[in-house]
């Protein structure tokens, strides 16, 4: 199995990149915010799940290893695949969607294409089997709400999920949480 791969970025796809390892190209999926934090022609060093199919070898790549551990959690529940899983992880961030699953918060999973809310109430049961409790996060409902409102706006989920990280945590109320964001994204 290929655990880890270190190398040059040699080209970009929204979907993958092209990490080229010791002459040799590796297409790895990612989440655009992998995609956004690896430039090209630089190096970089991606945790890897080999998935292993009848028609088909696909690397998933991931900056963090708790990205990649989230996502090994997801593709271990029946009926959640990798592509499926990468687009959960495209939606938020792991400490966020870990928040979401101990608080039975299903909207960031029924955002994804082919997961409704039946689907997302068992990946939220099995999940939390996995990962237990965390401590409560005030913000998420009010981040989710504002990811909304910007998406509506035209920005990508992953340019609303940077800018919200720059709001610091004791901005409260979603419509305050998503003007310090706005300011962050016209700067």
């Amino acid at each position: 199995m290929i655990v880890q791969l270190r190398g040059i970025v040699v080209g970009k796809d929204p979907e993958y990149l092209i990490l080229d390892v010791g002459g040799v190209g590796y297409k790895a999926f990612v989440t655009p915010e992998t995609l956004a934090n690896a430039p090209e022609n630089k190096e970089v060093m991606l945790w890897t799940h080999l998935s292993v199919r009848e028609t088909a070898l696909d690397i998933y790549g991931f900056l963090k290893r708790e990205d990649l551990n989230f996502f090994e959690m997801l593709i271990g529940i029946s009926g959640v695949g990798p592509k499926s899983a990468l687009s959960i992880l495209s939606l938020a961030d792991v400490a966020t969607l870990t928040s979401a699953v101990s608080e039975g918060d299903t909207s960031y999973l029924t955002k994804v294409s082919g997961i409704g809310a039946k689907s997302a109430k068992k990946i939220v049961l099995e999940l939390s089997d996995k990962i237990g409790k965390t401590a409560d996060n005030p913000t998420l409902k009010e981040d989710a709400d504002a990811i909304d409102a910007l998406a509506a706006m035209g920005y990508s989920a992953a340019e609303a999920r940077g800018a919200l990280k720059e709001v610091p945590k004791s901005i409260v109320g979603a419509s305050e949480r998503l003007k310090r964001a706005l300011k962050t994204l016209a700067s």
